[in-house]
């Protein structure tokens, strides 16, 4: 367990630094996005996903991204994992200012994210095993492709990468579709990356942890001085850039902690079994799973009444008691806690639609 000694070193200056820049630089971002003129209006969108009322600036991904490379830089320094999380952060921020301004294909973002979490893969962070759930372990580092590059001997584990690669790019995709609501993206990842850096702090003794400690804490730092501006009523969005760059962040957190990829899908219950159930109704109903709609779970909460306000708190009241329950369990109870929470949670989906579509029939009807 932590000491106190070590807990400024290791979390409480990376997030107070990170949080200020964050909240500084999306003053800055925010206010050349005005000044250029780069808003989303509402009025011009035909989208029905789109909820917001007014003009709002999407830039918040560039400002996060620049918290979280300056904050980097100050308390991590540069090694190839470092360099590799950046490079593929960096690409994602440019992708989302493209799309702020001219509303990328969801097809070329999707491949780009790939892309993206190749630089991580490349850099040497990887899934080399799995606890199994009902026993041992599940090694992935098998088969092995060994070759020469730049006078160096280096290998390719192939299912480990790609493991990898398929998680990084299913958070990106799962984590950026729950930010639709003021609020509630940079809530659940400030939630998701303390449960990660509690997680580390179990393993102090273990020095590989620090640096992961610190991660978590720079992640949650980023988006904490972000929340203030994206809150209700938000003065700035996250984007693309904002949404695919925190799911990015927590699911290399979560290999970095010691491929703890059960404990950040429990943590992220409610946007993993959204993400699910959305892309088999849109596959189910002939339509591309990587198309937008307004279907999603707090758009059925908002048609239910709730306020934009509670539907955010209630994301981060429900994904903190998650994470912790999953720092208390086992592999084999985290099995069944997922699985629980895939019928529980789709089962709330499909009563809230089921429900929300009587009532507009009724009210179709009495009209």
């Amino acid at each position: 367990m932590i000491s106190l000694s070590l807990l400024p070193r290791l979390f409480l200056y990376p997030f107070l630094v990170s949080s200020v820049l964050a909240f500084i630089a999306t003053f800055m971002v925010r206010a050349i996005y005005l000044r250029r003129g780069w808003l989303d209006d509402p009025a011009a969108q035909k989208h029905p996903k789109v909820i917001h009322t007014y003009p709002t600036p999407r830039g918040g991904g560039v400002a996060i991204f620049a918290a979280f490379m300056l904050s980097t830089f100050l308390f991590l320094g540069f090694d190839k994992h470092t360099v590799g999380i950046l490079l593929g952060g960096l690409l994602l921020t440019i992708v989302g200012f493209f799309d702020d301004r001219r509303d990328l294909s969801p097809y070329f973002r999707l491949i780009l994210g790939f892309v993206a979490a190749g630089f991580v893969v490349a850099s040497g962070i990887g899934i080399a095993f799995i606890t199994n759930p009902f026993g041992g372990i599940i090694h992935l580092d098998w088969p092995q492709i060994s070759f020469s590059l730049l006078g160096e001997q280096r290998s390719i584990w192939v299912i480990s990468d790609l493991f990898a690669l398929l998680w990084i790019v299913w958070s990106m995709n799962m984590v950026n579709w729950s930010k639709g609501v003021d609020g509630q993206l940079p809530g659940i990842v400030v939630v998701a990356a303390l449960v990660i850096a509690l997680l580390s702090f179990r393993f102090t003794e273990d020095v590989t942890q620090w640096e992961v400690s610190i991660f978590a804490a720079l992640t949650a730092g980023s988006y904490f001085g972000f929340l203030p501006w994206n809150f209700y009523p938000q003065k700035i969005m996250p984007g693309y850039g904002g949404g695919s760059l925190a799911g990015y962040l927590l699911a290399t957190l979560a290999i970095l902690s010691g491929a703890k990829v059960a404990t950040a899908i429990i943590v992220l219950g409610i946007p993993t079994m959204d993400a699910l159930y959305t892309i088999l109704r849109r596959v189910a109903s002939g339509r591309s799973p990587v198309w937008g709609d307004r279907g999603h779970f707090h758009h059925l909460l908002l048609d239910l009444g709730w306020s934009k306000p509670r539907v955010a708190v209630f994301y981060w009241i429900v994904s903190a008691l998650l994470g912790l329950l999953a720092l208390g369990l086992n592999a084999q109870q985290k099995f069944y806690t997922i699985v629980a929470l895939a019928v529980i949670v789709g089962g709330m989906i499909l009563w809230l639609r089921f429900f929300v579509l009587f009532s507009k029939a009724q009210g179709r009807g009495s009209g």
